[in-house]
């Protein structure tokens, strides 16, 4: 961009047009800051061409219109203008509703970090009557599964597979470690490709807002959208129920960094789908009714994936991913998965998977204080909740084989003594809960599954 972007001065963002070519599967998500130049997002679906009745062609395309509305949240924060203009469509209460659910909440940590706030601020226009319910469109029983290279997903591939359920493991990008682990698990595969608009990075660079976004919803429409394209019937997260919770901010209240990964939010895009989009489509994480010690449980359980998964989020970049280990060791990530994986496994085959044992590192305690919420917050990451970081914890340091470890040492020395032994009990957070869009048929042999 020859012009300097004066992101104070922009009054108003532009959702321009969106268009899919059925012939080779790409579409196109067209954004404009006031009269600006275009800025085109593509995403590009596998399989093409796709053949679609009357019935289905409707539902892309308000899928697709959907989506170009989601994804514009990654351009709209850039400046976060007073109006927001639908150039080529029109859309209900509905969807506005919703929207602004996702906008408001999606960008609160980047409101918090950008001193800014969006309650009020954000408002679609409402240009269209209600949209009648949307019919079935007789989709094919089969699962389009999330896969992120992390330990929850491979848990739900690993209970689908078992239950029989059809599954192809779909990610978006180009990252190889993410690639590396959809293959071991051996199952059919699908790699959706999706390119932001080359200027955004201009634009970050001239000084534009940035800041986390909700991405979790956008990958969740692109691949709504691929589902639909595909006659696939479902489409599955692996978001467990501390997903829900945020962190909780002196002054402020509570910040979720994670929100798209929640229940809200779950609820509202799930809903949305099935009464506007296609009646039998279903999106649900097969995870929520479980904590994240409960998915470590899980994990456990095989050590099929031991070489190859990673959760550090230092591994995974827009601009590209450096895996030269799969753990740094010093995130938060690193830290809550060795402390949520701990009470579970032997220590040499935990020490083996990250390489050293981040327990017994006193370099790593302030890391851990935040986890445990003591003296701290929880760090604005994907992470389990205080309690649940407590009672691994106190959990380890009842284990011969972990307590003489610095960070588990100090915590039976100087923490455990401040706390409630009732509120310390991992059994407890084991329970599965009952908040869940898992369909009932599937939820009777799932919950089996994971109680055996």
């Amino acid at each position: 961009m020859s012009d300097q972007f004066q992101r104070d001065a922009v009054r108003a963002f532009r959702f321009v047009r969106c268009g899919l070519d059925t012939a080779t599967g790409v579409a196109e998500l067209v954004y404009a800051f006031d009269d600006g130049p275009e800025l085109v997002e593509t995403v590009a679906v596998p399989g093409a061409p796709f053949v679609l009745d009357d019935a289905r062609r409707t539902a892309v395309e308000r899928m697709l219109r959907l989506l170009h509305l989601i994804a514009g949240v990654s351009y709209y924060k850039a400046a976060v203008p007073p109006e927001i203009r639908i150039d080529g469509y029109a859309i209900d209460s509905d969807t506005a509703q919703l929207l602004e659910l996702i906008y408001v909440n999606g960008l609160g940590e980047f409101a918090y970090r950008n001193g800014l706030d969006l309650h009020g601020r954000i408002r679609f226009p409402v240009g269209a009557d209600a949209q009648p319910q949307a019919p079935a469109l007789g989709l094919r029983e089969h699962a389009l599964v999330a896969i992120g290279g992390g330990k929850d997903s491979l848990v739900s591939i690993e209970a689908l597979r078992s239950l029989g359920v059809e599954q192809t493991v779909t990610w978006i990008g180009g990252s190889q470690l993410i690639a590396a682990c959809a293959q071991r698990t051996e199952l059919p595969t699908l790699n959706l490709g999706r390119a932001l608009a080359p200027q955004l990075f201009e634009l970050n660079r001239q000084g534009a807002y940035n800041g986390h976004i909700p991405v979790t919803v956008v990958n969740s429409a692109i691949m709504a959208l691929a589902a639909l394209l595909r006659g696939a019937d479902q489409v599955v997260f692996s978001n467990e129920r501390s997903a829900s919770y945020g962190s909780l901010i002196e002054g402020t209240g509570e910040v979720n960094h994670q929100w798209s990964k929640g229940w809200a939010c779950e609820q509202a895009f799930g809903d949305y789908l099935q009464r506007h989009v296609a009646a039998d489509l279903r999106y649900y994480s097969l995870l929520r009714p479980l904590s994240e010690l409960a998915v470590a449980r899980q994990f456990a359980r095989s050590d099929r994936y031991d070489a190859h998964f990673s959760s550090c989020n230092r591994n995974f970049h827009i601009l590209g991913e450096r895996p030269a280990s799969r753990w740094c060791g010093v995130c938060p990530k690193c830290h809550f998965v060795f402390l949520a994986l701990a009470p579970f496994m032997t220590k040499p085959r935990l020490v083996g998977i990250f390489g050293r044992n981040l327990l017994d590192d006193p370099g790593q305690t302030g890391g851990y204080d935040a986890l445990l919420e003591y003296r701290d917050h929880k760090p604005f990451e994907c992470v389990g909740e205080g309690r649940e970081s407590r009672a691994a914890m106190a959990a380890l340091s009842e284990q011969a084989q972990w307590r003489e470890d610095a960070l588990v040492e100090r915590f039976a020395r100087e923490i455990r003594p401040q706390l409630q032994d009732e509120d310390l009990s991992v059994e407890s957070l084991l329970a599965l809960d009952v908040q869940h869009r898992i369909p009932a048929a599937l939820w009777e042999r799932l919950r089996a599954h994971f109680a055996a």
